[in-house]
């Protein structure tokens, strides 16, 4: 059942660049094939290209939004960004305001490059663009941040200019059906969540496999590296999902805290931790210094493993073990639940009965799914057991599934944070992991093409 959202003025900043037009558009194209935008609704193109009027920008726009009119779809170059350029967009979302009747309500997107961030949300503050006599939004993109200190004054930036309550911090991850599914699979059905203990698990595994090499994401990526770019936050917002208590209420802030109190909860990252790898070349491709505008002598990890403990009373002794890689040999996200063995092995004395623990497999990308492990009596006179599995496909049950950010933008919209990241537990993230970036292991090599280095 489709929600009914309330009109909106979408502002994209960076309305040009590759996100605006891989993601954000064919998003919004989606959710109006569907008959889920608001009934009122514009867009507003913001970028730094020099076009004299809303026609380019427009015929982007309506190769993915057919059914908007003209007037929805506009575009203002912000020029060099001086105070000037912000006050002619206040201006122009002022009167796009009264013409659509949009009650006030606006959305800004940030799809923009770190380096022009900061300007851009102090500009929006200072031209009185964060009020509105509506709702106003500003949605964010990671990177949250180089480290806890960068993490620190970003968010206090932010705070400077907006409300906790206005910010939508983006992890595309959480908008995937299967990873939403999470909470539902637990807390829904409790033959699992009975299980869901240090007493009945053995040890959990998070992995994030990436066929893909940096590609054009080089200079970024050899700055930050895969604990960066993808551990310290897609996994351990999946760990999070993983272990949490089951929250006081389906909101946004209950479900938040519970994910706050797993970090709190964890032990800190070291070097002793971490198996870090940098591919080299191989059946797949070129190696990691290869790469255009990868420097030489370039020390950063393109594979990750951090062996992670959470010291509370459902956890304690419980390996969470989460891996992520680029150049690995398939494209897979996936959690494996590893249950323990039965205390009294029976069957074992028997010949042809070696009984395997159960094991849950959570498929989130790119076939979505459950699959499950149990030992059965195969036919036959004598007694021989083996494994078998019960599985479950989306692809089967539904229609083809949201893209997440098609998700993410209805949410934003409709004022629901739940599946956005809140200050503080970024900063608890990057705390976690800041003695491992402080003295971090070398990476070892693995060929590409490969399951990472060999330790």
């Amino acid at each position: 059942m489709s929600r009914a959202l309330p009109p909106t003025l979408l502002v994209i900043f960076g309305a040009t660049g590759d996100l605006s037009r891989r993601k954000l558009l064919p998003a919004l194209g989606a959710l109006q094939e569907r008959g889920e935008l608001p009934e009122r609704f514009v867009v507003l193109g913001v970028a730094r290209d020099p076009y004299p009027d809303d026609t380019a920008f427009r015929a982007v726009a309506r190769a993915h939004l057919p059914r908007l009119d003209d007037n929805q779809i506009h575009y203002q170059s912000i020029g060099e960004g001086t105070s000037a350029d912000y006050a002619r967009i206040a201006a122009d979302i002022d009167a796009l305001d009264r013409e659509h009747h949009l009650d006030g309500n606006r959305v800004f997107y940030l799809a923009l490059p770190p380096q022009v961030f900061t300007a851009t949300v102090q500009s929006l503050g200072a031209t009185g663009l964060a009020t509105s006599a509506g709702f106003t939004r500003v949605v964010v993109e990671k990177p949250f941040g180089h480290d806890l200190e960068s993490a620190r004054a970003l968010n206090a930036m932010l705070h400077e200019q907006f409300d906790e309550s206005q910010i939508y911090r983006i992890d595309h991850y959480l908008g995937k059906e299967t990873v939403r599914n999470l909470m539902v699979f637990r807390f829904a059905n409790p033959l699992f969540e009975s299980q869901w203990n240090r007493d009945r698990i053995e040890h959990v595994e998070i992995s994030v496999a990436e066929t893909d090499g940096v590609g054009t994401r080089a200079g970024y990526y050899d700055h930050a590296g895969a604990v960066r770019d993808m551990m310290q936050n897609h996994l351990m917002q999946l760990l999070c999902l993983v272990a949490m208590e089951p929250p006081a209420a389906f909101d946004a802030d209950a479900i938040r805290d519970e994910k706050l109190k797993v970090l709190r909860s964890m032990r800190r990252i070291t070097a002793d931790d971490v198996v870090l790898g940098q591919y080299t070349a191989g059946d797949a491709g070129a190696g990691y210094l290869e790469e255009p505008g990868v420097a030489a002598a370039s020390c950063t990890e393109t594979y990750a493993a951090v062996t992670a403990r959470i010291d509370n009373w459902r956890w304690h002794g419980v390996p969470f073990v989460l891996r992520t890689g680029k150049r690995l040999p398939k494209r897979s996200t996936r959690v494996v639940v590893r249950f323990q063995s039965a205390p009294v092995k029976l069957f074992t004395r028997l010949p042809g009965c070696d009984v395997e623990p159960n094991i849950l497999t959570i498929f989130i990308q790119p076939d979505e799914g459950f699959a499950l492990t149990f030992e059965v009596k195969q036919p036959g006179e004598a007694i021989h057991v083996g494994p078998r599995t019960l599985d479950f496909h989306y692809r089967d049950a539904f229609p083809p599934l949201f893209e997440a950010y098609e998700t993410l933008l209805g949410d934003v919209m409709g004022g629901d944070q739940t599946l956005f990241v809140r200050a503080d537990w970024v900063e608890r993230s990057w705390y976690l992991f800041e003695p491992m970036l402080e003295s971090p292991p070398v990476p070892l090599p693995y060929r590409a093409g490969t399951w990472g280095p060999q330790a």
